[in-house]
């Protein structure tokens, strides 16, 4: 069993917790490019942190709700943290990719 940590405007949950819900969830890897072919967490969308905070109303439909991981949680804590000012429903996935037990996808 699991539990969101409420952190401001959004919320927040463990990378160990992600694994069990991870193909049922939105997950969006914010990391760049490079960073995202070197390893990602299975199911995870490459969408690089600059081009989400930019433009999220292409990316991102405030109806639903977002997952959001980096290499260790702090990217991810900014960009929730911006967007869920602007009305988008994110959960930070705290500890990241470096923090995944399991094998990354390539």
């Amino acid at each position: 069993m699991f539990s969101f940590i409420k952190r401001g405007n959004f919320k927040a949950i463990s990378i160990h917790d992600v694994d069990d819900i991870v193909t049922k969830i939105d997950l969006i890897d914010i990391r760049e490019p490079y960073e995202y072919e070197d390893g990602h967490v299975p199911n995870a969308k490459n969408i690089p942190m600059a081009t989400i905070l930019k433009d999220p109303e292409k990316y991102l439909d405030k109806e639903k709700e977002y997952h959001i991981i980096c290499q260790s949680g702090g990217r991810s804590a900014k960009a929730c943290s911006e967007l869920s000012t602007k009305g988008y429903k994110v959960v930070n996935v705290t500890g990241g990719t470096g923090s995944y037990l399991r094998p990354l996808e390539r």
